[in-house]
């Protein structure tokens, strides 16, 4: 198949070549690979019954903490991440955009050597009824020093968390993404 779409073009790159860390994660990699197969759509929203996203657990490594945001819609703390846009490069830079603007703070930066550290797929809050899953690609982004977040529009609140004193409640595989940031790190 001919990709003229350079996000999807990315997208079949990094999980082509991504080592998943358990083999539930290597299906999900393998389940995100054919939808890429068959849907050249697969990085846009229209997309249905499911689609890509890129997100970023804010790390502050040497604070010991990190950022999560109470997701408007959803109604739980969740990483920052959302939506692939035309002006995206890669999923590593829907992931960094998302995480820069959810979070106010300039300056982060990628971790774990700008490779994805999990996968999830989750119910899509996005269009009830009609999208029925985020297939999410999960980034680390380590802010510097003395960072101050500033809450978006499309959170309710934001805050930093040490990694064991997490605010509740608490989005599905959010403890396993901060597990899996610290051992990439």
């Amino acid at each position: 198949m001919t990709i003229a779409d350079p996000l999807h073009a990315d997208a079949v790159a990094v999980l082509s070549r991504w080592a998943a860390p358990s083999p539930e994660q290597d299906r999900l990699r393998r389940d995100y690979l054919d939808v890429l197969d068959t849907r050249p759509d697969a990085m846009r929203r229209a997309c249905v019954p499911a689609h890509l996203t890129g997100s970023a657990i804010v790390v502050d490594p040497a604070a010991g903490r990190v950022l999560l945001l109470l997701h408007a819609k959803a109604g739980l703390w969740l990483q920052a991440g959302g939506h692939c846009e035309d002006g995206d490069g890669s999923l590593a830079a829907t992931a960094l955009r998302e995480a820069t603007e959810e979070s106010g703070i300039a300056g982060l930066r990628l971790g774990a050597g700008g490779r994805p550290v999990q996968l999830d797929r989750h119910p899509a809050p996005c269009r009830p009824g009609v999208v029925e899953h985020h297939l999410d690609v999960q980034y680390v982004a380590l802010a510097p020093a003395g960072a101050v977040a500033a809450i978006s529009d499309e959170s309710n609140d934001l805050g930093w968390f040490g990694y064991d004193d997490l605010p509740q409640p608490l989005g599905g595989g959010v403890v396993e993404l901060i597990a899996a940031a610290r051992a990439a790190l």
